[in-house]
């Protein structure tokens, strides 16, 4: 659409309506999708005075980074040096329904087919404070032109949710414990419900506006960076493990790894990282792991 006839539309727009809950004076939140890699008719420029925009060269350039088409220490200054657009213009995101099946500008794009580069990837779009983040949410196919989940009547299936059942170690009554993961079934991934995923929503949320600093890189696929003194997170893209001490910016204690766990009362699930007076600690990553970072925040200290 002509940039010209989208501006009266918009100007048309009435403020959000109190009644909801919206305060006085409230616009709503559009973007627009333009598909614009360089060189296109329609450059996706036109469009930022009105709204936010698509930034669709946001995930082709992280998807090559966390497949190591690219090395991760390039990303010390993403944004708008690397050809995308201003920060406040930017609607970002890995994946969406069209790129996800290898249309609209898709291609080697990462999808929750290949779940731990996937997850590093949408975790680096969360911590970092360029663009406004956009989550995608999906399910299972084979057939890139198949529809959701469906019965023998065509009805769509509603999600299903996992649950995870434990057996407790040295139980004598071999009790079983069913804890729900919170994952969807029923042919639904539901990336958004991925731990790993949603508590890096927490992690920028608590990050707020603030800038990043104390950046830090092996010279390869191994990255840190701080946001502000509310939070940090430590990649390892590289074949070889991680271990270094870091400055993690965070008041001394000791934090709960939002990545391989949660915390849980006074303790965590997962691995846990204890930061000294001089707010560094000690960050290991290994190579291996079913995860490649790492990542906590001033909500996560016991």
């Amino acid at each position: 659409m002509w940039p010209g006839d989208l501006r009266v539309i918009y100007e048309r727009l009435r403020n959000l309506n109190t009644n909801h809950g919206f305060p006085a004076g409230a616009r709503p939140y559009i973007y627009q999708e333009v598909i614009d890699l360089g060189g296109e008719a329609v450059t996706k420029h036109e469009y930022t005075p009105l709204a936010a925009v698509t930034e669709f060269k946001f995930g082709m350039e992280l998807s090559r980074a966390f497949q190591r088409g690219n090395q991760l220490r390039w990303l010390v200054n993403w944004g708008p040096q690397w050809g995308l657009m201003d920060s406040e213009d930017s609607l970002t995101f890995i994946d969406n329904h069209d790129n996800q099946r290898g249309h609209g500008a898709g291609g080697n794009i990462l999808t929750h087919r290949q779940p731990k580069e996937y997850k590093a990837a949408i975790a680096f779009m969360l911590a970092h404070p360029y663009g406004e983040p956009q989550l995608m949410s999906s399910y299972s196919f084979t057939d890139t032109e198949a529809g959701p989940p469906m019965n023998n009547n065509q009805d769509i299936i509603s999600p299903s949710i996992n649950s995870i059942a434990l057996l407790p170690f040295g139980s004598p009554f071999h009790q079983t414990i069913v804890f729900q993961d919170g994952t969807c079934g029923n042919g639904w991934v539901c990336e958004h419900r991925w731990r790993q995923i949603f508590q890096m929503v927490q992690f920028r949320n608590v990050a707020g506006n603030t800038g990043l600093n104390d950046w830090w890189d092996n010279g390869s696929n191994q990255i840190a960076f701080c946001r502000g003194g509310q939070a940090f997170i430590a990649f390892n893209n590289d074949l070889w493990d991680l271990s270094q001490t870091l400055q993690t910016c965070l008041p001394a204690g000791q934090y709960c790894d939002i990545i391989s766990g949660s915390r849980s009362g006074n303790g965590c699930t997962g691995k846990v990282v204890t930061v000294g007076n001089d707010g560094r600690a000690h960050i290991s990553v290994g190579a291996n792991e079913y995860d490649m970072m790492l990542a906590i925040h001033v909500g996560t200290q016991v």
